[in-house]
């Protein structure tokens, strides 16, 4: 069976595209902070091969030891999913936490870092393997206060480019998916738990689901090997931009 690694699988589209990967015959690595997720989404996909590491792809040391513990089983990654990230606040550059800044750049930018330099070197020296990494469509536009967030998504999408390049002579395909409005647990982490301004974010249309997402994920990396779907946008109907929706009611 393939194998692969998804980061930020407890939840989102990190526990919607192990579900999916499960269905399509993947043994799968889950990652993630917080162990009672990891042992839910085990739980459901009882009869997938499944390994749990739990640290926070922000801690490089944590990062490098989990990973170089993997058993013999689960050592040769076929696929990573570069999924874990966040949105912390959302307000003008001038007024901008530092603390949110920091969560973010270590985690959109060094997190996917850290994981991907921990398991690039086996795919190269199989000469294969896939990445996955969860841009934004953040990271193509900007938006009023988005600032930070939206510099953290640009760089995972320079990083993907870069990274086709030099992954390219080891035969290991680089790719980016960079949904726009999905409603998860997002904006409830971007506005400090604040359910009645998260939930606003998605009135009045119906946003993406993990599960959208998942799907798009699940069909690229099923792709004969020498096809790569290097990078998809993929937005609900109604939004055409970062800041253009068609909203009712």
């Amino acid at each position: 069976m393939p194998i692969a690694l998804i980061t930020g699988a407890s939840s989102g589209i990190g526990r919607a595209t192990a579900v999916v990967l499960a269905k399509a015959g993947f043994s799968l690595i889950l990652t993630g902070r917080r162990r009672e997720r990891l042992e839910e989404v085990a739980r459901q996909l009882a009869s997938t091969p499944t390994h749990l590491l739990v640290f926070d792809v922000r801690d490089q040391a944590a990062t490098e030891a989990a990973l170089a513990g993997l058993p013999t089983e689960f050592a040769d990654i076929d696929v990573l999913i570069n999924n874990a990230g966040n949105a912390h606040g959302l307000g003008p550059i001038q007024e901008g936490s530092v603390a949110d800044w920091d969560a973010m750049l270590d985690g959109n930018v060094k997190g996917l870092l850290y994981v991907s330099r921990a398991v690039l070197p086996g795919m190269t020296q199989r000469q294969r393997g896939h990445v996955i990494n969860i841009g934004s469509i953040a990271g193509h536009e900007a938006y009023p206060n988005g600032n930070v967030y939206c510099a953290s998504k640009a760089a995972v999408a320079m990083l993907s480019k870069s990274m086709r390049l030099d992954l390219l002579p080891h035969g290991v395909r680089v790719a980016e998916v960079n949904p726009g409005a999905v409603q998860t647990e997002f904006a409830q982490v971007r506005f400090k738990g604040d359910e009645e301004r998260a939930a606003a974010v998605y009135k009045g249309f119906q946003p993406l689901t993990a599960e959208d997402v998942a799907d798009v994920i699940g069909f690229m990396v099923t792709r004969p090997p020498h096809v790569n779907i290097a990078e998809v946008l993929l937005l609900p109907a109604a939004q055409a931009s970062t800041m253009h929706f068609r909203r009712e009611g």
